[in-house]
């Protein structure tokens, strides 16, 4: 029921009518709906496109950040095994007598989850970004060595 149809334009009732208002936007969502935190994050990644490599001893993940500083990367690891990339890229700020006619490049946080393998080595990781890309990479440790059988004497009774 929108009140103002009715002519009734008082404070009152625009107060009321804000009520009903974000009563029926609650209740149009769903109870398996994703937070706006996880969409927030999920853009956020799918935004974020990286190329992975395997070398013989290491792992190596590129990500393209142009413009970007040290200072807006960030990267860490979660949970023991999670590559986490985040950062944010922030709108330059505006001379004066200048605006934008158009904006097309992204601005905003960004972020990329990788689950490292288990032979990755999370103490040994190095991050570089140079001319616009960032290049992480995680050393794998040495493969365990094989067990040898184990000899038991055999005693004569």
């Amino acid at each position: 029921m929108d009140f103002r149809l009715m002519g009734i334009d008082t404070p009152l009732f625009h107060t009321l009518q804000h009520l009903m208002d974000a009563a029926a936007d609650d209740s149009d969502k769903s109870v398996n709906a994703p937070s706006r935190n996880y969409v927030r994050d999920a853009k956020a990644m799918a935004a974020t496109p990286a190329d992975v490599k395997e070398y013989p001893n290491s792992y190596e993940f590129v990500v393209d950040m142009p413009g970007l500083k040290s200072g807006d990367i960030k990267v860490q690891v979660e949970d023991d095994n999670v590559l986490l990339i985040s950062g944010e890229r922030k709108r330059e700020e505006e001379k004066e007598g200048a605006k934008y006619i158009r904006m097309e490049r992204r601005i905003g946080k960004f972020m990329r989850k990788f689950t490292l393998p288990e032979n990755a080595n999370t103490d040994a990781i190095s991050a570089v970004c140079q001319d616009g890309v960032l290049t992480v990479t995680v050393q794998k440790l040495p493969p365990p060595e094989p067990k040898k059988p184990k000899t038991i004497e055999v005693k004569i009774a």
